[in-house]
């Protein structure tokens, strides 16, 4: 769900020009009027006020926020900074509107005294750097088109599918001409119900792969890079902190694990400079910032405190991939957008967003790189073999069950890619309808369209010893999971492959299945992929706080 804020300002040049990260201030709690920012809530202070809002929580919002509001994936967090200082009597206003645009639902039809006991204990979450506010999905016994219904549809129409027809080694290829027209299905709010993993369940790989726990018991285990050396360095975004494995045992175990940074605002992207085998520095994704580290060969933790490279926008989509071009002069951050599809002219929240940047990493001067990508956070890398930037890319929700693809591509410099006006090439958004009709012919199609609202996460590409040839040099990447169509698609790690030559042509392949029940119940959602020295594939799946290793044991 996403939060639209509708302000009319002067039109936004988009350039190549140096941007400002220095976001206007919303002094309006998503445009709420005056009336809403004085109104009282009639409970609060009453003791048991919060903790009845923690179950109305728990049964309406909990599937989709997170069991702490943090949110996951494409679904915003609740705890953030607007959310803080806005006034109760606002939230109770956006609670009860809801916002049909960004496909978050209107709550009025909740008690007055229900939704005023939700604000008191999202109030009571505290603040932390994410999204802008928005309740989950309503309760499963409430909508038609909640999963426990949905399970039992017809399938999908090809080349579309659902986790019930994802089996590791099979092909999908999905293009242009496969895209259905806006709102030929309803928009669906399925958010994942995820539960602990049952003893007999564990991910699904190809004939020949054989998969082992890593690791387990961590925190909200999300961005994977290998450093140099073979260590590999995990964020875990929630818990503020970047955690080093070292070595493997036996058995497929870290022989060592060790954090080596902590008190780190929301950590995501990682990535060692200068590129190559001596690394001086390890840069760090923070949600609002880009900071750096010095770092060694086998530093198992910061020896020195960090340093303030770049500004970034807060709220909206929280996450900041970060990479170096292979001749180590220039950084790439990636900062998605605040809303599903906002007008940027009309929403001062999106300036600097859904867009890639770049500059020089020792003297950092933000300059747009490529624009219009809603949300490339989850994932930006260069291919080693090419030098050319990839991104993956969650797409917007609300235009039904097969609109937008996600998409993996690389990324051409000055490109435009769309967003908020047209997507998939020159395919306009209805919610945008006459605007811009000038970047109709320069919206690019990407490279490799994936399942609609999978949630494109973290990838790598594979430069591993182990697995079979035919895998040398392709990608792999994590599909989080859906929220927005009404049978579950993603929740698997799936394969492009590059063909030796560094470039798709257009299909992609499911690799690792299995972390959805059949009753549709979650237990697993992969972020991040890193290659081990081994050669095995390392996946961090943050519904089971766990890291995955893949290993190809032979035919």
């Amino acid at each position: 769900m996403r939060v639209a804020i509708r302000r009319m300002i002067p039109v936004i040049a988009i350039s190549l020009l140096p941007v400002s990260l220095l976001q206007a201030v919303d002094k309006k709690f998503h445009n709420a009027p005056d009336s809403a920012k004085e109104q009282k809530n009639p409970y609060e202070g009453q003791a048991t006020t919060v903790e009845a809002g923690k179950k109305l929580y728990a049964r309406n919002c909990l599937s989709c926020h997170g069991k702490t509001g943090q949110g996951k994936g494409n679904v915003p967090s609740l705890l953030d900074e607007k959310v803080e200082v806005a006034t109760a009597g606002e939230v109770f206003w956006f609670i009860t509107r809801g916002s049909k645009d960004n496909g978050m639902p209107a709550w009025a039809f909740l008690p007055s005294q229900q939704r005023w006991q939700i604000v008191s204990y999202v109030k009571s979450l505290g603040s932390s750097p994410s999204a802008a506010l928005a309740l989950a999905a309503p309760a499963p016994n409430r909508e038609p088109d909640s999963i426990y219904s949905a399970i039992k549809a017809p399938p999908p129409p090809a080349p579309f599918t659902d986790f019930r027809y994802e089996k590791p080694g099979n092909t999908r290829k999905i293009t242009v001409n496969d895209l259905p027209q806006p709102y030929v299905t309803k928009s669906a709010e399925n958010g994942a119900d995820e539960v602990a993993r049952p003893a007999n369940a564990w991910p699904v790989a190809p004939a020949g792969f054989k998969v082992e726990l890593y690791a387990s018991d961590l925190n909200n285990p999300r961005w994977m890079r290998t450093a140099p050396n073979g260590d590999i360095f995990l964020a875990e975004s929630n818990a503020g902190r970047i955690r080093v494995f070292r070595g493997m045992t036996s058995d497929g175990k870290p022989d060592a694990m060790q954090v080596f940074a902590s008190g780190l605002r929301r950590p995501y992207g990682i990535a060692f400079y200068p590129p190559g085998p001596d690394p001086q520095w390890v840069y760090i994704g923070n949600t609002n910032e880009v900071i750096r580290f010095p770092y060694h060969n086998g530093d198992l933790q910061a020896s020195g405190p960090a340093q303030h490279i770049a500004d970034l926008p807060t709220g909206g989509h929280w996450t900041r991939a970060i990479d170096f071009s292979t001749n180590g002069k220039r950084m790439f951050v990636a900062v998605g957008s605040e809303s599903n599809d906002d007008d940027p002219e009309e929403n001062p929240g999106e300036k600097d967003r859904a867009r890639i940047l770049a500059c020089n990493p020792e003297s950092c001067e933000l300059k747009v790189y490529a624009y219009g990508i809603r949300n490339p956070g989850g994932g930006i890398a260069v291919n080693p073999q090419t030098g050319d930037l990839w991104c993956s890319v969650n797409e917007r929700d609300a235009l039904g069950d097969n609109l937008v693809p996600d998409y993996i591509t690389h990324v051409q410099e000055g490109g435009f890619y769309g967003w908020p006006w047209w997507y998939i090439g020159g395919h306009q958004d209805p919610r945008q309808k006459g605007k811009h009709p000038e970047l109709k012919d320069k919206a690019i199609v990407p490279d490799v369209l994936l399942q609609p609202h999978n949630a494109s996460l973290g990838f790598t590409f594979y430069q591993g010893k182990q697995f079979p040839a035919e895998y040398q040099g392709d990608i792999f990447a994590a599909s989080h999971g859906s929220w927005n169509k009404a049978v579950r698609t993603g929740y698997e790690v799936i394969r492009v492959p590059l063909h030796q030559t560094g470039h798709a042509t257009g299909e992609y392949q499911d690799f690792l299945t299995g972390f959805v029940l059949p009753d549709g119940k979650v237990w697993g959602r992969p972020v991040g992929m890193a290659v081990a020295p081994d050669g095995s594939l390392l996946v961090s799946d943050d519904a089971s706080n766990s890291i995955w290793r893949v290993s190809y044991t032979g035919k």
